[in-house]
């Protein structure tokens, strides 16, 4: 359970993106991503390497795999079966391409993936393709995702939230339940990488488009979830005292899960940072144990202080359930602990005029 969780000893989800390489030119990619992968991309053996250290967190350690497109490694079979091994639960989030077979989908499920993820940012051909920059891309991830319940894994749908795909969302929403997805992540475009280029949804829109997730979420046969938006669970407790009989107010629960703290991230390269929408370095794992730089580096460690935040963020008091997206606030200003711009919440007594929020939207 998520209120169980120590985020000050491991990460709810520790990511390592095996390669930056891919076959498509998404406008949103963090990773930049290339056709060709990098040749000092970490190699097989290092990678087990890294899965033998992450075993330090916990039994069953939640692994993803990411990219790029993980795809693009030759030896992606044998890493999840070697993480599986060990006792780590180990998840995929590949590109929408043909690489992705009915096949190579068994091999992974065999090999004891227990979930994939692919992404729709488009409830049609047009809107999707458009978005991720390749024709036939959009049919390329229905025919996964089918192959992938019909494999028998745990499916879920990821989605990003920008001015281009937000009209999308409800027809997204629908694709997810025909598709049988058990969950759908809602990742809310942070400024980095091809990125930049894209146009964020403005606060007031985010928060529209955060209670619509709240209000369906009990209608839903699948989970939700949102990424670089840790106000989603402010605007839950807000709904939920406004409705509240019994006159309870304010949080009740423990730390969201934001960039270091409950979340860690591994570059194809081996640079640890807290995410990798937060690309700031704080350890090598050709040189630096992953657990104990999760654990005691400074950069982490901050990022697991709510007192450190400053702005409107370090005096919100949803800062412990919420605590803004680090990623976006460094995005914006180059310091992790600012205020997060695109969340709308105006603490009590916070003068609005103090900080003008470096986003643009609709």
């Amino acid at each position: 359970m998520l209120d169980d969780l120590d985020t000050a000893r491991r990460p709810l989800v520790l990511v390592w993106e095996v390669t930056q390489a891919c076959g498509l030119a998404c406008r949103h990619c963090r990773a930049d991503a290339r056709p060709e992968r990098h040749p000092d991309e970490l190699s097989t053996a290092e990678g087990k390497e890294i899965l033998d250290d992450v075993r330090a967190f916990t039994e069953g350690q939640l692994v993803v795999l990411s990219g790029g497109d993980p795809m693009r490694r030759p030896d992606l079979v044998e890493l999840v079966e070697y993480g599986t091994d060990i006792g780590l639960t180990m998840t995929l989030t590949p590109s929408g391409t043909r690489s992705l077979t009915g096949d190579s989908i068994e091999e992974l499920a065999a090999a004891g993936l227990c979930r994939m993820a692919v992404s729709l940012d488009g409830a049609t051909a047009d809107a999707h393709d458009a978005f991720r920059g390749e024709t036939g891309s959009f049919e390329e991830t229905l025919r996964a995702a089918r192959a992938t319940t019909a494999a028998g894994l745990p499916l879920q749908i990821n989605t990003t939230v920008c001015a281009q795909t937000v009209e999308e969302l409800p027809a997204i929403a629908d694709l997810v339940e025909e598709l049988g997805a058990v969950l759908w992540s809602v990742f809310f475009l942070v400024p980095v990488g091809r990125g930049q280029i894209l146009d964020p949804v403005s606060p007031r829109r985010a928060e529209s488009v955060m209670s619509w997730l709240h209000d369906i979420r009990a209608e839903v046969p699948f989970g939700i979830k949102t990424t670089e938006a840790p106000h989603y669970r402010r605007v839950g407790i807000e709904r939920r005292d406004r409705s509240s009989d019994d006159g309870s107010q304010g949080p009740t629960r423990r730390a969201g899960i934001v960039a270091g703290d409950g979340f860690a991230f591994v570059s194809h390269t081996g640079v640890i940072y807290p995410s990798g929408f937060l690309p700031k370095a704080a350890g090598d794992v050709r040189r630096d144990d992953v657990v104990d730089v999760y654990r005691t580096a400074d950069l982490f460690q901050s990022l697991r202080d709510r007192s450190e935040l400053s702005g409107k963020c370090g005096v919100c008091r949803y800062r412990n359930v919420c605590g803004g997206s680090r990623s976006r606030a460094y995005a914006a200003t180059g310091d992790p602990l600012a205020s997060d711009p695109l969340c709308a919440h105006v603490p009590d007594g916070w003068d609005a005029q103090a900080e003008q929020p470096d986003i643009a939207g609709d």
